[in-house]
């Protein structure tokens, strides 16, 4: 299949992409709760005759087309949401108090659910495997090392992987990524400063642990301004704290969250130490203790293979104009997409989003998100293309 006729079947097919968009954004699921949403995926692929394994990972499904000859590659979907209440007006908004999808995996499903209708449709003509990730958990579970986990990059042997992600900072219509580098290493923390609390009248009778972090949140922002390399990137955001319910009472404890990010896993580490000693010996100044926790799961850095972009390039400048496919700098942000090019030669395109005339202009992770729903056939369409010309030029 042509470039030009992908994007032409696909835009065929665009009102049915919206339309499970759109449920799927009323309906959102957290991490590993994602129970109707695999049974939307399901529902789907059953109409289309397409065979899948679920679960796997717990909420996942893993769908195939092709004749098992020849190479494989696969395309990835999350599909998990977040624990964000909707702002946004549109008529679709979420109808679970206290989640949404915030960050576009609705979209996600939705376009590999259409590459999944075009390409069977074409199954007659592929020599091969393509494999379809509908992945849970990618807000922090590592619903991606699950999947690798219990084999869906085996049996056949996945050769090439792509995933997509909408991206709300560049007009919808274009595309970006980068070789290497593209997203960081990232990690969780959970910080407690235990002190002792009393009344606020008499403070030379208490450990106070809204001073101590105060200063902790203060000396911590010194790992990045004073320690950390000026040519290399690094995040230590402490973005919540909690302590304290009345103006007269100083509390015996403080939580904070936050999360650390860089380039490198080598990196992650080395700040995840230095915030523990930082803190530890802050509140040991103030003759408080501080307690530091790294939950969950600590993300790798998203590393696209060179080739594969170079690959996703030509497969964009074809489909949508030179003009409109661009080299990124590396981001911050993290993806568990991360664990499948640590095995795999894959790469995670961003998919452009924005659009002022429908206000599509927040990022992700935001309650006035929206996604410009125009783009939805042009993944599809990549999608598409990235399956087929990678087990054409596997097959040569």
């Amino acid at each position: 299949m042509q470039v030009h006729d992908a994007k032409k079947e696909a835009k065929k097919i665009s009102d049915w992409i919206i339309e499970i968009r759109r449920e799927l954004h009323k309906h959102p699921e957290l991490m590993y709760e994602e129970f109707k949403t695999s049974e939307l995926v399901r529902r789907e692929l059953d109409q289309l005759d397409i065979p899948y394994k679920s679960p796997i990972a717990k909420t996942g499904v893993l769908a195939t087309i092709g004749n098992g000859n020849g190479p494989c590659v696969a395309l990835r979907a999350d599909m998990d949401a977040l624990p964000i209440h909707e702002e946004t007006d549109v008529p679709f908004r979420s109808e679970i108090d206290g989640k949404m999808h915030a960050c576009g995996h609705d979209c996600h499903t939705a376009m590999l659910l259409g590459a999944a209708k075009i390409l069977k449709s074409k199954e007659n003509e592929i020599n091969g495997t393509i494999k379809l990730l509908f992945q849970p958990a990618e807000e922090g579970g590592a619903g991606g090392k699950l999947m690798r986990e219990e084999g869906v990059l085996d049996n056949p042997e996945v050769e090439r992987i792509f995933g997509l992600h909408v991206w709300p900072q560049m007009p919808t219509g274009q595309i970006g990524s980068r070789e290497g580098t593209f997203l960081a290493a990232t990690s969780f923390l959970d910080l407690t400063i235990k002190g002792v609390g009393g009344h606020a009248a008499v403070p030379h009778l208490t450990k106070d642990p809204v001073l101590t972090s105060a200063q902790v949140i203060t000396n911590l922002q010194s790992i990045i301004s004073r320690e950390l390399d000026p040519l290399d990137s690094g995040v230590v955001s402490i973005s919540a704290i909690h302590g304290g319910q009345a103006a007269n009472v100083i509390p015996p404890e403080v939580k904070m969250l936050g999360t650390l990010r860089s380039l490198t896993m080598e990196g992650l580490l080395n700040l995840q130490k230095r915030v523990k000693e930082i803190a530890e010996s802050v509140a040991k100044a103030h003759g408080c203790e501080a307690i530091v926790d790294y939950p969950g799961n600590d993300y790798p850095p998203t590393v696209n293979d060179a080739e594969m972009w170079k690959f996703a390039k030509e497969v964009g400048t074809d489909m949508l104009g030179k003009e409109n496919v661009n080299d990124l700098d590396a981001v911050m942000g993290g993806e568990d997409f991360a664990y499948y090019t640590q095995k795999v030669k894959g790469c995670f395109v961003v998919l452009g989003m924005q659009n002022e005339n429908i206000n599509a202009i927040y990022s992700v992770h935001h309650p006035m998100f929206k996604a410009d729903e125009d783009a939805l056939h042009i993944g599809t369409a990549l999608h598409t293309v990235f399956a087929l010309k990678s087990l054409e030029e596997l097959s040569t």
